[in-house]
């Protein structure tokens, strides 16, 4: 049996719309973006008001004519920024690996989370695997604790634990976040996985905002107590250098 994978013919009208609007030297009305993409009125109408909604377009309160939203703006910045921080943290991230033999990761925001968009696994035959697009965990991660400390908050609900030593109370979680802010980086000793420990450090933008998070995760045998404070300056280090690079 094949499987065709078929273009969304709503979603592809919904494009056309947001071209045209990106293509004409000002705003546009629903029956001239009709006319320019050759979608039915009445479907155009329908489509703006999706559009609108979610803020890809804006309507003239003067005119009642269209133009593109500020949504768009912050996705294309979002996407931008995101492609640009990976071509930047590389260097940071080979060096890192390179200076404690441990793996290095780089993390963005992604909702109530963050999620792995590159990585240098150590050179080591034992190690930490890392794997693009797997989620942190806020009470269980270094990263998930850097991402509470400086953008998420503090979860609410039942805290899952995953090993014997994962965070599960909200009082101790929340001293656990505090320091994580107070002296600009994040521990997991064992807390989702039981042979796993990690340091991470937040990256800033130029206002203070969280854009991404560098990581440093080993097996516990090796990336002990020790190692981990000879590398957590190595980790503050770059994560301020790319700060900087990417504000």
């Amino acid at each position: 049996m094949t499987t065709t994978n078929r273009p969304v013919a709503t979603v592809q009208r919904a494009v056309t719309v947001l071209r045209t609007l990106a293509a004409a030297p000002g705003d546009l009305g629903n029956n001239e973006i009709a006319r320019r993409t050759g979608i039915n009125p009445s479907t155009v109408s329908r489509l703006l008001a999706t559009l609108a909604e979610a803020q890809m377009v804006r309507k003239a309160p003067d005119s009642g004519r269209f133009r593109l939203g500020p949504r768009l703006v912050e996705l294309g910045n979002a996407a931008l920024a995101r492609v640009d921080l990976r071509q930047l943290a590389r260097p940071h991230l080979a060096a890192l690996t390179a200076a404690t033999g441990e793996t290095a990761t780089l993390s963005v925001p992604n909702g109530e989370a963050t999620i792995t968009v590159d990585f240098v696994q150590s050179p080591s035959s034992v190690r930490s695997v890392a794997e693009v697009g797997r989620p942190s965990i806020g009470h269980a991660t270094a990263i998930g604790k850097v991402f509470l400390a400086y953008a998420g908050g503090t979860p609410t609900g039942r805290l899952t634990p995953y090993t014997r030593r994962t965070i599960t109370n909200t009082k101790e979680l929340v001293a656990e976040i505090e320091r994580t802010r107070a002296r600009g980086w994040g521990q997991a000793i064992g807390e989702r996985e039981a042979d796993l420990n990690a340091l991470a450090a937040p990256v800033l933008d130029g206002r203070g905002e969280l854009v991404a998070v560098l990581g440093l995760q080993g097996p516990a045998a090796r990336f002990d107590t020790e190692a981990m404070r000879a590398a957590v300056d190595h980790l503050v280090a770059h994560a301020t250098q790319l700060s900087a690079a990417d504000g």
